[in-house]
């Protein structure tokens, strides 16, 4: 989809490998991507970008936003936190990302702050907020509104949160598009703010619903084959592939056998479907 849109609107095609958690990616999973996207006839224009290469960039960041007031050490646990949004009742009339920070660190003063690294506690950083509600236009989904939360701008070890990188790597690569899935909907707001922040130009955004499991869950290994090799593994050529995906987004009839080429002419962003699909969709509509 993101690859359609781009060419369809004479737009270049940008591939970056978001590999800020070097404990999951590998250079064999990027390479076993790469070659999907080739397998199904999607190109891209200019180097491929790596987040891992870039933490210089997203310090530059950090340190800006640190000058303007608006960064605070936060020494929460995942567990610490999930147990206090289940506890507090969130208002209704907004929407709030997904996982938003309840604020239990933000107001810590110097000798608590010192408490909790005396006991051991490694400090991510966060971005202080003040109640920031962002609206934004989305090709598909419409009109979009929501808070932003104090959102991680670099985790406990160090390493860069994504909705930083991606800001500051859109930025750099001049992205005025980002097609990607709606599950991200709910973050986009803190992007935007984070781009005003910075100084930096907002794209336009195109999210789309994704493709789930039987238990309505983005797809995962436990949801069975689900990358080209594993797919020919089980008899699919790619002309399957593409045509399910294709039929997936109103482009294709179904069992319809078409390249990526011949369906840039048929896009068109705003005619894309609004539900979700289910995997067992995609599977009976090759079969």
């Amino acid at each position: 989809m993101a690859w359609l849109a781009a060419r369809a609107s004479g737009r270049s095609f940008l591939v970056r490998m978001e590999d800020l958690d070097r404990v999951t990616s590998s250079k064999e999973h990027e390479q076993r991507q790469l070659a999907d996207l080739t397998a199904i006839g999607l190109d891209w224009d200019g180097e491929v970008v790596r987040q891992s290469e870039r933490f210089d960039r997203y310090r530059a960041a950090i340190d800006s936003l640190t000058a303007q007031g608006r960064v605070y050490p936060c020494y929460c646990t995942r567990r610490e936190i999930r147990a206090e949004i289940e506890a507090a009742a969130q208002a209704p009339h907004v929407h709030l990302p997904d996982g938003a920070y309840p604020g239990t660190c933000r107001e810590l003063g110097p000798r608590e702050r010192a408490e909790r690294e005396a006991a051991g506690r490694s400090p991510a950083l966060r971005l202080r907020t003040d109640g920031e509600v962002i609206a934004l236009d989305d090709v598909l989904a419409g009109r979009y509104e929501g808070a932003v939360d104090d959102v991680v701008l670099a985790r406990a070890d160090g390493v860069p949160a994504y909705n930083l990188a991606v800001v500051v790597d859109d930025a750099a690569q001049g992205v005025s598009q980002v097609a990607r899935g709606d599950d991200l909907l709910s973050s986009t707001p803190r992007q935007v703010l984070l781009q005003t922040l910075l100084g930096v130009p907002t794209p336009e955004y195109l999210h789309v619903p994704l493709v789930v499991g039987a238990d309505g869950e983005r797809l995962a290994k436990r949801h069975g084959a689900v990358t080209v090799s594993d797919l020919r593994a089980e008899g699919w050529g790619v002309a399957d592939v593409v045509g399910v995906l294709a039929w997936s987004l109103g482009l294709a009839d179904r069992r319809e056998r078409v390249n990526a080429a011949t369906l840039v002419d048929r896009f068109d962003p705003t005619l894309l479907p609004k539900v979700t699909v289910h995997l067992a969709d995609l599977q009976r509509s090759a079969s």
